[in-house]
């Protein structure tokens, strides 16, 4: 079973600040962080090629909403949550019920969403 020290979590945020500071609590946890990604693009890539347990997914890259990653990750059976300032506001209702950490966010906050993640890693 994972556990959060062995996750493996791609990070998709095209905001450097915020990036910067979701690796630095993931790493406090003892997760790997893949990419980061900051545009659609590299996120498409890493989320198909990279080997990754769970996925935070900032909603917005640049103004393009993140959905086509969220599919790709929902196709490959990679458990994600999307990281937003408005809540479920921003999903399209094929994504509502995701889960959704609400920016701005404590480690704490993270851990929670994190586990929940892992835990719905067959």
């Amino acid at each position: 079973m994972k556990t959060l020290s062995s996750l493996k979590v791609l990070v998709v945020e095209d905001e450097a600040l915020v990036s910067m500071l979701v690796e630095d609590m993931l790493s406090d946890l003892g997760c790997t962080i893949v990419g980061p990604a900051a545009e659609i693009e590299e996120a498409l890539r890493l989320a198909g090629s990279a080997e990754i347990d769970a996925a935070l997914l900032d909603v917005n890259l640049g103004g393009r909403p993140i959905f086509p990653v969220a599919d790709a990750l929902k196709a490959r059976g990679v458990p994600f949550a999307f990281a937003s300032g408005y809540g479920e506001a921003g999903l399209t209702e094929d994504h509502r019920g995701s889960t959704v950490l609400q920016k701005p966010f404590r480690e704490a906050d993270l851990r929670r969403v994190l586990e929940g993640l892992v835990a719905q890693i067959a």
